[in-house]
């Protein structure tokens, strides 16, 4: 009677050895989160240093989010005013006004008239008294100019300004925009500073990843020896050591999803009331789901590099004796 030719890999079919890469691989996966579990006070403070490394650059990325929101809102306020000279009539303006709302860059076109500029001016400044001994109004009339939104950056209104200026009923025109090209300068200095911190802490995660998971290593030193007498590959060997570090990586990054959630809780009542001084009721956002799942992935990749650059270093210092 023959025997029965024993099933190896090699004779596996292509789509049983694809079941079993998978399964092992889930093994593996579960087997890393027991032996986090098993450990859970030194598990449980590594992910908590992850998460607060990470939080930090998703902090600033959430405030340069708001400030770019922030910033878009007030381009609107980007007025131009265009003075008129004093001799034009109402219907050369009324036809300098229909021009300019033909104009491809314009959003909004009001206009003042002397009368009406006089009567704010009396109201605001506080000397209304005073300007009743005045013979003529000095002031001139105005035709406020609201830029479209493609326009409403500094560059593109100061363009329109100098194409505004050519019309012969205007006098001059004046553009107040010095504060929002200071805010955007602020915004980009924001953004490159959340670059340079993201680069260090990136780093500093894969360093605390690459120490824990060297350690782990050292504990299992013993182990390691007897599956490499057994024959196991070196793939085989580091697999759980690699889970190891996307699990890190993986709860850091939701631990710093949850303390930067928590901290525009905390700041959003206290910058909705800041922007209602301004006229603006726009609220903190914080990360997308979207921004999550980037931050989450993120994380766990460099859970994945910090295990790999360590595994690779110090599995191949360990030979049977």
């Amino acid at each position: 009677m023959s025997k029965k030719p024993k099933l190896t890999r090699s004779k596996l079919p292509i789509s049983g050895r694809i079941v079993m890469f998978f399964i092992r691989h889930i093994q593996h996966a579960m087997g890393s989160m027991g032996e986090l579990w098993r450990n859970p006070i030194s598990s449980i403070m590594t992910m908590a240093v992850l998460g607060v490394s990470l939080s930090l650059p998703a902090a600033l990325q959430v405030l340069v989010k708001n400030a770019e929101t922030i910033t878009q809102s007030w381009n609107s306020a980007a007025e131009i005013s265009l003075f008129v000279n004093d001799a034009r009539s109402e219907r050369t303006i009324q036809s300098l006004i229909a021009r300019i709302k033909v104009y491809p860059e314009v959003s909004e076109v009001n206009y003042i008239n002397r009368d009406q500029a006089l009567e704010e001016f009396r109201s605001l400044s506080g000397f209304g008294e005073a300007l009743s001994y005045l013979d003529t109004n000095p002031l001139p009339a105005v035709v406020t100019v609201t830029p479209s939104l493609r326009y409403s950056s500094p560059a593109g209104a100061r363009e329109l300004l100098k194409k505004l200026e050519h019309e012969p009923e205007v006098s001059f025109g004046r553009l107040d925009i010095e504060w929002l090209e200071r805010l955007q300068a602020v915004v980009k200095l924001l953004e490159r500073t959340v670059l340079a911190i993201a680069a260090l802490l990136v780093l500093a995660v894969v360093l605390v990843i690459g120490n824990t998971i060297r350690l782990a290593i050292m504990n299992r030193r013993d182990e390691i020896e007897v599956m490499k007498l057994v024959g196991a590959t070196e793939a085989f060997i580091q697999r759980p050591f690699l889970y190891t570090g996307i699990w890190y990586g993986v709860i850091g990054g939701i631990l710093a999803w949850i303390i930067i959630n928590v901290l525009v809780l905390y700041l959003d009542s206290a910058l909705v009331e800041l922007l209602g001084l301004y006229g603006s009721k726009l609220q903190m956002e914080s990360l997308s789901m979207v921004e999550l799942f980037q931050l989450v992935g993120l994380a766990s990749f460099l859970g994945w590099l910090g295990s790999y650059l360590s595994v690779r270093h110090h599995l191949r210092a360990i030979e049977p004796s």
